[in-house]
């Protein structure tokens, strides 16, 4: 039984990295050379990562480790190419200025302000664009640093994944993930309840649901596990310790996760961009006032 369990999973594995590298065939094909392209590969990549990592995770267990810190460290840099792929859907920095430059930016959105409504609102302007950027960018600047921070101490014997004391560094280093990932979560929730409205033919919405997902089930449900197995819900099996075992069957639930939501992907990441199909899907801006009428499609 443990034999076909593996071969079905490594399949999964496999057909999901086949199903993303035709999609990115696909891309490099109909999608000029453009940051656009590029956020678009790093992005509807999330799921086929993640699914790689959790098999080499299942087949060698002494490098989930490894393979954990690389799933942390390609989510933190895809939440940056997600919002930098909305932006870009609107042709760029100066295109999204131009469309939303006499609109109001709201911030009572979550993860942080989603029962704050009486916050008030912002102009959309260079200095805030500057500003929500850095919040996903610090995301994806700060994980990789501390995770390499983290390996390096897991190599010398120092961190203790497990030990959350406040004498040892497991728990400095998670509280200040925490942090900078919920503020990450804010800045993209900023942009992205702006753009939503104005996506709706490049299927934003399902695109952000399968991403926060994607994000969940690979934080939360870890999370869930190691607790039930520090609380030893879940029985060792020689040769794996209860840890051991959790860890074992998180990798497993990921790959069947993550086959099934690069499939999903695939629905809402491929579509016509070139001709007349690509001026359909595009955001039409929309005149602000009556003396700049003027249709801006990116």
């Amino acid at each position: 039984s443990s034999i076909i369990l593996y071969s079905v999973l490594s399949l999964m594995t496999l057909v999901a990295n086949l199903v993303y590298f035709e999609e990115v065939i696909y891309l490099l094909r109909n999608v000029p050379a453009t940051n656009r392209r590029t956020t678009i590969m790093w992005v509807s990549g999330v799921s086929s990562v993640v699914a790689t990592t959790s098999c080499v995770g299942m087949f060698i267990p002494l490098a989930s480790m490894i393979t954990d810190l690389t799933t942390v460290v390609y989510f933190a840099i895809a939440f940056h190419k997600f919002q930098e792929m909305m932006i870009e859907e609107f042709g760029g920095d100066e295109a999204f200025l131009k469309r939303f430059e006499n609109t109001p930016m709201t911030f009572s959105t979550g993860p942080c302000c989603c029962c704050c409504p009486c916050l008030p609102t912002a102009k959309t302007s260079r200095r805030l664009m500057f500003l929500l950027k850095l919040g996903t960018f610090q995301l994806a600047f700060l994980r990789p640093v501390l995770m390499i921070f983290t390996l390096v101490l897991w190599v010398n014997g120092t961190f203790i994944p497990d030990d959350f004391s406040p004498s040892g560094p497991a728990l400095w280093i998670n509280i200040s993930l925490g942090v900078s990932t919920v503020f990450a979560l804010w800045s993209l929730s900023i942009v992205f309840y702006k753009v939503k409205g104005e996506l709706k033919n490049q299927k934003i919405m399902p695109k952000f649901l399968l991403f926060k997902i994607s994000f969940i089930l690979n934080q939360l449900q870890a999370l869930i596990i190691n607790i039930t197995a520090s609380a030893g819900s879940i029985a060792c099996a020689p040769p794996f310790s209860t840890a051991a075992r959790g860890a074992y069957m998180n990798q497993q639930l990921l790959i069947m996760e993550m086959f099934l939501i690069t499939l999903l992907s695939q629905i809402y990441y491929r579509r016509k961009y070139n001709g007349q199909e690509t001026d359909e899907t595009r955001p039409a801006v929309k005149p602000q006032n009556t003396r700049n009428d003027v249709i801006v499609i990116p």
